[in-house]
This record gives structure tokens, C-alpha cells and sequence, in this order.
């Protein structure tokens, strides 16, 4: 089971890339959300490797939170892997988890190939799966705020000041984009 890639890209489109890893090279099928989160030639993937009779897929994820949506929604009967990444390339896992918690049918029939009865056996079977999404998105969000709250203390700005700048930012942004962001808004101040 292959269930994480670390190469460089030799080809990408918004669908797929092709990451050359110690000379293979493999096809990853991944989200709109992971592709806009890929920066430079060189990636790590969290991956979900499917087997099926008439072919070996994997499929790639920024965010290992992303890749537990991925695969929770392919246990639903009647979601495959298309339908999965039609959702995770429309929502990220934290709007996901708020429209699984709201029981937003509208949220989920928005997403291309969702009709009403598959939304509605979504909404069902993913009850409870909000709580996991939140969690899991916020050890990600909490790691980077950290960072970003120890670089900015590093750069003499004091705390009470970085908490309330931090706190008006992007959190799903990683550690670079909070210090950029946090820093045009501690400029303004």
C-alpha cells in the first residue's frame, strides 16, 4: 500500500501530476485544493492507494485531513473516488465539516454529481464525522499559528499584539502565508 509520495513534479494539471520518485514515475490523481497548495518542483503527498480489477490508483493530498475526508466519503455506498474528489476539490475539509454539521443538503448538492438522495446518504452517513475534520484540521491550523506566532515574537512585536493579529487571519493558511498576512495587518495598526 503506497500511502505517501515525496518527488519531484514532472508534469501537472489541475486533475493529476506525475511525481518522479527515486526514477518511477507516478500519476496522483489529486483536488483543485491541493493543486493550489502545490509550490515549486518538489512535493510530499499524502496518498490513498486504490486497487481495482482493471487498474492501481492513487490519489494525492496535500493535508492528511483532506486525504480522512477522502477516505471516509469512499465508504459511502454509491461514492467512488470521482465523486470524493469532486467534494474535496469544492470544499476544503473545514467547510465540509461545518456543512456536515449545519446538515446543509444545498452545501452538498452544489458539488458536481451530487444529486438529492446522495446528498442526503452523505449527510447521514458522515453525522458525527464534523467533530473528526475539525480536530484533525485543528492540529494543522495550530501548528502553523504557533510558528507564525514564535517568527513574528522573533521579530520583536509582542504578544498580545501577535494574538489579536493572528486571530483576524486566515488560519487554514500555512505558516508562511500567517507571518505575510500578519504582518500587512501589523504594519496597518
Amino acid at each position: 500500500m503506497i500511502v505517501g509520495l515525496i518527488g519531484n513534479i514532472i508534469y501537472k494539471e489541475p486533475s493529476f501530476v506525475h511525481i518522479e520518485v527515486s526514477g518511477v514515475v507516478y500519476e496522483v490523481f489529486i483536488s483543485l485544493q491541493s493543486f493550489s497548495a502545490i509550490r515549486g518542483d518538489e512535493v510530499k503527498l499524502f496518498t490513498s492507494h486504490i486497487i481495482r480489477e482493471d487498474a492501481q490508483l492513487l490519489y494525492g493530498f496535500m493535508e492528511l485531513s483532506e486525504k480522512k475526508l477522502f477516505e471516509r466519503l469512499i465508504k459511502i455506498n454509491g461514492v467512488g473516488p470521482k465523486v470524493a474528489m469532486a467534494i474535496c476539490s469544492t470544499y476544503t475539509p473545514a467547510q465540509f465539516g461545518v456543512i456536515i454539521n449545519n446538515k446543509d443538503m444545498n452545501g452538498v448538492k452544489k458539488v458536481p454529481g451530487i444529486g438529492p438522495k446522495s446528498a442526503g446518504r452523505i449527510l447521514v452517513e458522515l453525522s458525527g464525522f464534523d467533530a473528526q475534520l475539525a480536530s484533525s484540521q485543528s492540529e494543522d491550523t495550530n501548528s502553523s499559528f504557533n510558528q507564525a506566532s514564535e517568527a513574528l515574537e522573533s521579530l520583536g512585536f509582542k504578544k498580545e499584539k501577535i494574538s489579536d493579529t493572528l486571530s483576524r487571519c486566515d488560519l487554514s493558511s500555512d505558516t508562511a502565508s500567517l507571518v505575510k498576512e500578519a504582518l500587512k495587518l501589523l504594519k496597518t495598526i
